[in-house]
């Protein structure tokens, strides 16, 4: 059979999923079908290309223009007019773009020239096809690991390339995998952390979405650089689609013998499955994880032991969150030397982030690690949507809250470290100047009140001292005295709480006072007075109860 002369590239993520995607991708073949284009047209879905507030998308090759906001109706026309007759639907096209192309739709802009890795798929190939991944050189580096690396060398290839953990903590991972390899125990596993629980951060289910091949292999390439035979997918409930392609994906790499006995006619033995969270934020904690993957209730494990020596079972435990893993195959590829280009020397290769809020094109975006946030508002989110910026929160709620004075800083672990911030795992919500502080804290304050354990008092306790604190700044109410009684409870819950959840809270909040003190002093009502139930050593002596 002849290869179709175009295609109809569809992008089908859980939210595309939500708003019509696959109807839009039913009317595409069943139009072109009508019109006699079956043989020279097909029709694919893919992952997602970027931009998260434009509808249903569609790209036609290799013309690379890109269609938005697309209906079934829409779909026919483009059909009849595009490709029958041979003329754009320029009135289709996504705003700001004439004509858009898939690259503009993937938000490459001039500081992408280091390109994607993790993402470099999602967008252009099947999901849902071993084959088209294969075709895009996977699977080459596990087959390369295996025949011609020991297993040292692997694990020092990634030492070398000095790539960070990109869930947050940003510590090295060849390092990590470094602990968990000496270790000798009957049984090791390698995990990957897919729970994702931070508000705002959607990168690491739009990868398994787009790619979840490169998932695997990234597993696979750990379990074969720490002599592991065994692996999982902790994934929160939520992410269906991610729960069905990685399922797929494990099933096809098992039916061409690249997951199970003898991988590439080795002695590598290695194979995973899927568990599914019940959507507990704690759970992305690792020991929470484990805890959860055992049966357990989802609360941290006291360290030491830590997972590399006593993780899932008991056995020595390897856990990195999903775009660490992604990155791995391509470092194998193409050597640390490549990917050590990229970047910065602190935090080689590129950053998978996802923006938000008050911007003129929220999404997902790949770029090289170091940009400032001046440059990723303007040029790869297309500017601010409305009003002028007054913050941007990093890394989900239990990130740190930057002001103006932070656009220029570049974005990688060691800059953002030493100005006193921290990365955090990809998720950056950028905020105009409607954005009240005192509501913004509550928001998170609220969201930490919610999803607590109550494993420990700090936490337990501290958290509805914190929200009550909050709440007065919000409505304009707050006792004298509050702040200082706020960096003190925070700064308390940092030290004394049990895992980061009861930690975090001094992110946001001491942060926000950094740059927004005098708008929290503001909201300071001389005439409330403080009742004496509510007395500041009372309210701090209650933590410890």
């Amino acid at each position: 059979m002849a290869q179709p002369r175009m295609y109809v590239m569809i992008p089908i993520d859980a939210d595309t999923a939500l708003i019509g995607g696959r109807e839009v991708k039913s009317r595409f073949s069943s139009e072109i079908a009508r019109h006699g284009l079956s043989d020279e047209v097909a029709v694919m879905e893919t992952g997602s290309f970027g931009p998260s507030n434009q509808g249903v998308l569609a790209a036609v090759q290799p013309d690379g223009v890109v269609y938005g906001n697309l209906t079934p109706e829409k779909a026919a026309e483009i059909v009849r007019e595009h490709l029958v007759k041979g003329r754009v639907c320029g009135r289709f096209f996504l705003p700001g773009e004439y004509p858009p192309t898939v690259k503009e739709a993937m938000q490459e802009r001039p500081r992408g020239e280091a390109g994607r890795i993790v993402l470099d798929n999602c967008g252009r190939i099947n999901p849902e096809s071993i084959e088209e991944y294969i075709a895009a050189d996977g699977y080459e580096a596990l087959g390369r690991a295996v025949s011609e690396m020991t297993p040292e060398q692997v694990l020092e290839e990634v030492k070398q390339s000095g790539l960070r953990g990109r869930g947050g903590a940003g510590f090295p991972t060849g390092v990590k995998w470094g602990f968990c390899a000496p270790c000798k125990a009957e049984r090791k596993f390698v995990i990957c952390n897919a729970d994702e629980g931070e508000p705002g951060t959607f990168k690491d289910r739009l990868i398994m979405e787009g790619d979840p091949h490169k998932v695997i292999e990234g597993m696979a390439l750990c379990a074969y650089a720490i002599s592991a035979s065994e692996g999982f997918v902790y994934i929160r409930g939520e992410y269906k689609l991610s729960i069905s392609r990685m399922r797929q994906a494990i099933d096809e790499a098992r039916r061409l013998g690249l997951l199970g006995k003898n991988i590439f006619g080795s002695d590598f033995n290695f194979d995973l499955e899927i568990k599914i969270g019940a959507g507990a934020y704690i759970c992305g904690e690792e020991t929470a994880l484990l805890e959860s993957m055992e049966g357990k209730r989802g609360v941290p494990r006291m360290k030491p032991p830590f997972p590399a020596e006593k993780g899932y079972l008991g056995y020595p435990t390897n856990v990195n969150n999903v775009e660490t893993l992604a990155a791995v195959p391509a470092i194998i590829r193409c050597g640390a030397a490549w990917f050590k280009g990229m970047g910065t020397e602190s935090t080689p290769g590129t950053k998978v982030y996802t923006i938000i809020g008050h911007v003129q094109r929220p999404g997902l975006i790949e770029v090289s690690a170091g940009v400032t946030l001046r440059e990723i508002i303007n040029e790869y989110a297309d500017g601010m949507s409305e009003g002028k910026f007054k913050m941007a929160q990093l890394g989900g709620t239990a990130g740190d809250v930057l002001g103006t004075e932070m656009l220029d800083v570049p974005m990688d672990y060691d800059a953002m470290q030493k100005v006193g911030h921290v990365l955090g795992s990809g998720a950056i919500l950028i905020m105009n100047q409607s954005v009240g502080i005192g509501e913004f804290l509550d928001c998170c304050m609220q969201f930490f009140l919610h999803e607590s354990c109550g494993n420990c008092n700090p936490c337990r306790n501290g958290l509805k001292v914190l929200k009550d604190i909050t709440g007065r700044f919000k409505q304009g109410k707050a006792y004298a005295g509050d702040i200082e009684l706020m960096e003190e409870v925070s700064m308390t819950m940092k030290s004394a709480a049990f895992c980061p959840l009861g930690q975090s809270p001094a992110a946001p909040l001491m942060s926000a006072l950094r740059y927004f003190r005098p708008e929290l002093e503001a909201a300071i009502d001389p005439t409330m007075e403080r009742p004496r139930t509510q007395r500041v050593r009372l309210e701090l002596a209650e933590l410890m109860v």
